[in-house]
Parts: C-alpha cells; sequence; structure tokens
C-alpha cells in the first residue's frame, strides 16, 4: 500500500541555500540583504549572485524585527499621469534607491477625500517606514488619520504645516511671470488658473491680483480650468473672443499649450498679438512652436528632498525641518513681446 505520510509543505529557497551556493555563511547573506554591516564588494557580488540564481527574497517582516525597518516608503498620489506628479514620483523613486530603499505606490484615481483616506489607510498599515503623500488637495489632516509616530512627508497641499512639506515657491513664480509681463508693457494680464481644490492654484491666483494691485491696475475676470491641455483650449475660445487681449500668465504648461491652440485656431499671433506663460518649464516647453516662456519648478530636487525629510525623522524620531521651500526660475523664451495691438 503506497505510504501516506506526508512530506513538509515545499517552502522558497532559504538563507541557508543562498549561503551554500555562495560559499559563504549565513550571516554573511543575513548581512548582505539588511545592508545593516559592511561586505566586501567581491563577496556581496557572490551572495547577490546566488539570491538571483535561487530566487531568494529577503524576508522583509523578519528583517523589521531585526533592525525595526521594513526598507520600504508608501507614496500617495492623485493621478500620476500628471506631468508634476510623474517627475516627484520619478524623483523620490531615485533618491530612496540610493538609499536601498524601495518604494510602494498607490494612486488615487479620484479626487474624493474618501479615496484618500482608504488609501493612506491601506499604505500606512503596510510594511513600510515612511510615506510620502503628493498634492493631496482635498484632503485634511484630521480625515487621514495617520498613525502616530509614522515619518511622513508632504508636499504642495492642506497638509503642509501640519506634516514636514516640500513647497515650490509659488507666490515668487507667479510675482516673476506676472512681473514680466507688465515689463514688457503689458497692463491688463489675465490668468488662466488651475482648480479651486488646489492649494498651489490658489496662492497663484492671489499672487497675481496682489501684482496687479501693487501696479495700480485692476486684474481682470479669473478663468479657472482643470491643468488640462483642453481646458486651456476651451478657455481660450472664450478669451480669444477679447479684442483687449494681449497677455495671459497660465497655472501650468499644459493649459498654455491648449490656449496657444485656440488663440492660433483664431487668427492671433503668440507672441506677436498675445503673449503667454506658462508654470512648471515640463520637457516640452522648449520644444513646442513657439518655445514657451514659463516659470520653471524643480520636481527633481522637490521629489529628493520629500525622502530627505522621512529619513531625517526616522533617524531622529520624528524630528525633522517643517518646512523646505525650493526656489522657482522664470525661463524666458520666444511667447512673450511687448503689446502688438
Amino acid at each position: 500500500m503506497p505510504s501516506t505520510s506526508r512530506g513538509r509543505r515545499k517552502t522558497g529557497p532559504s538563507i541557508e541555500d543562498v549561503a551554500r551556493l555562495a560559499g559563504v555563511s549565513a550571516q554573511t547573506v543575513s548581512r548582505v540583504s539588511t545592508g545593516a554591516d559592511p561586505v566586501r564588494e567581491e563577496t556581496r557580488a557572490k551572495v547577490q549572485d546566488a539570491m538571483g540564481q535561487l530566487g531568494y527574497a529577503p524576508n522583509r517582516a523578519a528583517r523589521a524585527l531585526r533592525n525595526g525597518a521594513f526598507g520600504t516608503i508608501g507614496l500617495i498620489a492623485h493621478r500620476f499621469e500628471r506631468t508634476g506628479e510623474a517627475l516627484t514620483t520619478e524623483a523620490v523613486v531615485e533618491a530612496a534607491e540610493a538609499e536601498d530603499l524601495s518604494v510602494t505606490l498607490l494612486n488615487v484615481r479620484t479626487p474624493d477625500e474618501n479615496q484618500w483616506k482608504d488609501a493612506a489607510f491601506r499604505l500606512s498599515h503596510q510594511a513600510i517606514d515612511g510615506l510620502v503623500i503628493i498634492r493631496a488637495e482635498q484632503v485634511t489632516p484630521e480625515s487621514l488619520a495617520l498613525p502616530a509616530g509614522l515619518a511622513v512627508a508632504v508636499s504642495d497641499s492642506r497638509l503642509v504645516g501640519h506634516y514636514p512639506a516640500v513647497v515650490s515657491d509659488q507666490l515668487q513664480g507667479t510675482r516673476d511671470a506676472v512681473r514680466h509681463l507688465l515689463e514688457l508693457g503689458h497692463r491688463r494680464v489675465h490668468h488662466l488658473a488651475g482648480p479651486s481644490d488646489s492649494e498651489p492654484a490658489l496662492v497663484r491666483i492671489a499672487t497675481w491680483q496682489r501684482v496687479m494691485d501693487e501696479a495700480g491696475l485692476v486684474a481682470p475676470p479669473l478663468w479657472q480650468g482643470d491643468w488640462s491641455a483642453r481646458s486651456g483650449y476651451q478657455l481660450g475660445q472664450h478669451l480669444a473672443a477679447d479684442p483687449t487681449l494681449t497677455a495671459v500668465y497660465c497655472a501650468n504648461d499644459e493649459m498654455s499649450f491648449g490656449l496657444i491652440r485656440a488663440l492660433h485656431e483664431h487668427g492671433l499671433r503668440v507672441p506677436q498679438d498675445v503673449s503667454v506663460v506658462g508654470f512648471d518649464d515640463i520637457a516640452l516647453s522648449g520644444y513646442s512652436s513657439p518655445p514657451l516662456t514659463t516659470v520653471k519648478q524643480d520636481f527633481h530636487r522637490i521629489g529628493h528632498e520629500l525622502v530627505r525629510l522621512v529619513l531625517e525623522q526616522l533617524k531622529s524620531r520624528g524630528r525633522a525641518q517643517q518646512r523646505v521651500s525650493i526656489p522657482t526660475e522664470l525661463i524666458v523664451r520666444q511667447t512673450t513681446a511687448p503689446p502688438g495691438r
């Protein structure tokens, strides 16, 4: 009669399997996988090669029990496809990898506050050491209810002031953009703004109005889009009908591109008839026709600073710089000129 005894359930390769294949001790394999102690480069390469051959993955939970860290940062953002979020996320991943950390991404598909709350709950209760939140426009610190003691860093949003934050100097960027148009001789600078639930958009609106007021000028009626080129194009259809239109400051580059197309369709030339300034300085800005005058945001630095703030909290038991302001820069190209009509 065949034996009915059950063998042990097969599991993945163990740390001892890796040690045997690499010809080192299990302790050495552990040191390589945790990065806790220095290991000779030659030995590290042998161990990593053995891990690859066997398909061995270090147990992060065990690692956390040994040294109190999972080696992972969580990141939450709304709409990774948007340029600013995508570039910031890329920089966060790059900065984390430089520190031998992995990043768990969670995309909030709709701006609903409950979506953010659910995403924050899910990530903060996983095996992460810290959390980066990018542009959580619709939430408050109370609604997120993050665990006490979790290392958190945030970018431009209503969470600034409640958690260590990295922000672009929206105020200076807008001042530079509007003053550039005023110095060219424009007296009526329109603003094609971002949505009212966006903190950066609100700062840019208020600053545009303030600069116009300081110049002794009345700000024209506000036009608000949703950051997309489509909204810039649709609003541009209305703006193009204004015979006094000579200058528009747009809250981002995508809306600028949509606006320029609408102006072109109405027979208006940029910059001969209408000057346009954007915000962000995305890669396409330097290659559009004509190349776009815009305000540069350093998304690469923002991402690296967010990771630095998380690590600073982990190393200092919660203490970290509360606010890091990243300078902006006006990039003058070929979409601005003195008024021509």
